[in-house]
């Protein structure tokens, strides 16, 4: 694997005052979290504080108002606004993600989302269950997708669908950039956890979209993005599909560090009638240091990786193919490792975890409920990696 350099952050004072801004936000988001679960969505003053703090710029465009940061400062803020509530920080993650999938399209489709008002947000579905039919100038779209986290909140969507060809072969994946205008969203969100991101359904009707709001698979396979032609940053030269698996993975790894916390607390509280819960137990000793250390290993996997992908994209052929399918491995293991974690705090930490209310039992539900969405299902990217290791070519277009 491509060793990392040691780098500085882009622009290290807006760095820091974005970190400071987030943990700032940590015991709002918790005040917040009980009626964000009732109300299964994310507060209004939530995602205006967001607004307010930057957080959904940091991978934006300057031209359009944005910082264009290191990935580092995104996942640094994920980490810790996490730790307030995992269902914030999931909604950051993936509409806060977006705008570095915007900035490849054709800067026509940039203008039309951030050319009146640069703090417009984004949603999205990947699936692919869009209908597609070719058409002058663009495409007529139809289709239902479910998991649009935040949606509610966002004035445009990007949604899955896949062209195929009228002389047959394998279909070409696009994503389909659609005004709020043009879909409706269905209130379906009753979940076990990851309660109040408000993944609601999208349901589009027969509607058109022009060739320039779209967004081919290959080019952002190939790097070939049309919007190179006015995004020059090398920022924009790591492969989208790396970000965006990480963006609905890292709050776990915030989420896992809290409760953590929580833990420790409880095994500090000498009211506790468990004597396994004192902190003087040898077993809750072990826990602490296990999950100290493997928490700290996901971290330190992650930052790796993208030192690697910063100082690599620039470069003439960029990261090498078996990195990225590596990293895209590496951000498929964190909710897996996390639940290792998250199970056995659950575990041990006493009667008190089962009861509605219980801060740690919410952590518990909301990263195994995470651990439903595609991108943090190890087993094929497992299979990819070792196959490519063999010999084997590369199968997985979105590295």
């Amino acid at each position: 694997m491509t060793l990392a350099t040691t780098r500085e952050r882009t622009n290290l004072d807006l760095h820091t005052k974005l970190i400071k801004k987030a943990e700032d936000l940590i015991p709002v988001l918790k005040e917040r979290s009980e009626s964000a679960n009732a109300d299964r969505r994310i507060p209004k003053e939530t995602i205006q504080d967001m607004k307010d703090a930057g957080f959904f710029k940091i991978l934006q465009p300057k031209q359009y108002g944005g910082f264009e940061l290191d990935p580092h400062t995104f996942s640094e803020v994920q980490l810790r606004v996490a730790q307030g509530c995992m269902s914030t920080a999931w909604v950051l993650g993936v509409v806060g993600i977006h705008p570095f999938q915007l900035a490849l399209y054709d800067d026509k489709a940039q203008q039309e989302v951030w050319g009146e008002d640069d703090n417009t947000l984004v949603s999205s579905s990947y699936a692919p269950m869009g209908q597609v039919t070719p058409v002058e100038g663009g495409f007529k779209f139809s289709g239902h997708w479910q998991w649009s986290s935040g949606s509610e909140h966002c004035d445009w969507a990007l949604l899955g669908g896949l062209i195929f060809p009228p002389e047959g072969g394998a279909p070409e994946y696009r994503t389909f950039l659609i005004p709020k205008s043009d879909y409706e969203i269905k209130d379906t969100w009753y979940s076990m956890g990851l309660k109040a991101t408000g993944s609601q359904d999208i349901h589009v009707n027969d509607v058109f979209v022009p060739e320039y709001r779209t967004h081919k698979q290959s080019d952002g396979f190939n790097l070939t993005n049309p919007g190179y032609a006015v995004n020059k940053n090398d920022l924009y030269k790591i492969p989208w599909g790396q970000l965006f698996v990480r963006a609905v993975s890292t709050p776990a790894i915030g989420a896992t560090k809290k409760m953590l916390e929580l833990f420790i607390e409880g095994a500090n509280n000498k009211a506790s009638s468990d004597p396994s819960k004192l902190a003087g137990d040898t077993h809750t000793q072990s826990i602490v240091a296990e999950a100290s250390a493997k928490l700290d290993a996901l971290e330190t996997v992650m930052f790796r990786n993208y030192d690697v992908m910063v100082d690599q994209a620039g470069n003439q052929g960029g990261i090498p193919m078996i990195d990225r399918v590596k990293f895209r491995y590496d951000a498929s293991l964190v909710i897996e490792k996390c639940l290792e974690v998250v199970d056995t705090l659950f575990s041990n930490a006493g009667g008190g975890a089962v009861f509605a209310g219980s801060d740690i039992q919410k952590i518990f539900l909301d990263v195994h409920t995470s651990r439903a969405h595609v991108a943090n299902n190890p087993v094929s990217f497992s299979r990819n990696y070792g196959a490519m290791q063999l010999g084997v070519e590369n199968t997985d277009y979105f590295v």
